[in-house]
């Protein structure tokens, strides 16, 4: 990663993006935050240099950017923040840890993150600005859409689509095969036996879908 990076978020998440990048020797320019007590701080070492604002004293030659918004259901502001840099012009740099264990034939889209021990098999195809978090397992020809969180601790039998915008919750459970509809959130722990529409919350073993 030899252009310098920005890390947008002072949270959970950015720490451990932060501690991915200096595993993987990036040069981190310094974290962004939108809350005025976090300036002047620091996260391993790496300073919070002033608000989103900050971003533009850079050119998009400059730096790339990384998400470090996280999530724990719907990643609505995850993509709201990606797609307002994109529509400034800027780029954003996809995280994988040294640890995570990728194919070489892995596609792996604009801004996405691969955290520390997850497995990405051959054949799959990340979106954009998607969370591959940690000790995730996604095996082989999974197709997972643009911006959707899928939380440490899940697994992805083979060819499984996940739609765009959708939330799997930890540890949870989807089998060989199955289709997960955009924005549908997968609570923690469910497992996942049958197709989910578009939308739909699904909890349980096996899971169900919860009556709005």
């Amino acid at each position: 990663m030899s252009m310098p990076v920005i890390v947008i978020g002072a949270g959970g998440h950015a720490k451990v993006l932060v501690d991915a990048l200096l595993a993987s020797s990036a040069v981190i320019a310094g974290i962004v935050d939108s809350d005025p007590a976090l300036i002047r701080t620091t996260i391993l070492g790496v300073p919070v240099i002033g608000g989103d604002d900050v971003v533009g004293d850079f050119t998009t030659s400059e730096v790339r950017l990384v998400n470090g918004l996280g999530s724990v259901g719907l990643p609505a502001k995850r993509q709201q923040l990606f797609e307002r840099f994109k529509g400034l012009g800027h780029t954003f740099a996809s995280v994988v840890h040294p640890s995570a264990v990728v194919a070489p034939d892995v596609e792996i889209g604009e801004g996405s993150q691969i955290m520390a021990g997850a497995v990405v098999q051959p054949g799959c195809r990340i979106g954009v600005n998607v969370i591959i978090n940690t000790r995730a397992s996604v095996d082989h020809d999974c197709v997972v859409g643009d911006h959707v969180h899928i939380a440490p601790g899940v697994t992805l039998s083979g060819a499984v689509t996940v739609g765009e915008g959708t939330h799997i919750g930890t540890g949870a459970t989807v089998i060989q095969g199955i289709s997960v509809g955009s924005g549908a959130l997968v609570a923690a722990g469910s497992v996942v036996i049958r197709d989910v529409q578009h939308g739909s919350i699904v909890i349980g073993v096996p899971g169900k879908v919860l009556e709005k």
